[in-house]
């Protein structure tokens, strides 16, 4: 089900899979990522470790997007208010090219 949550990630070129996840758990899921607690669970301990390299005195988190590069495929994760966005895509990446 599309919902005004998830509308702009079903139309992500290449993407596999989605997860909103907030402090309560996941919120919606779709594709590969479809019910993957487990997923969830990992990308929400990343985001809390990152989260510790604060500036001193700023309120705000250390970044709002963070890429998970493997070598099959890319889990971009984007923090927006009290939500946390996954996305899983294949990784179109070339390897560079050495004359």
């Amino acid at each position: 089900m599309v919902t005004a949550l998830t509308a702009g990630l079903e139309r992500i070129p290449d993407q596999l899979g989605y997860l909103v996840i907030s402090e309560d758990g996941v919120l919606a899921s779709a594709g590969e990522l479809e019910n993957d607690e487990h997923t969830a669970g990992v990308m929400m301990q990343m985001i809390r470790t990152a989260s510790r390299f604060r500036l001193p005195g700023s309120p705000e988190l250390p970044f709002k997007r963070m890429s998970v590069i493997l070598e099959d495929f890319v889990y971009t994760v984007t923090v927006s208010g009290q939500k946390v966005f996954v996305v899983k895509r294949q990784n179109n990446q070339q390897e560079p090219i050495t004359v």
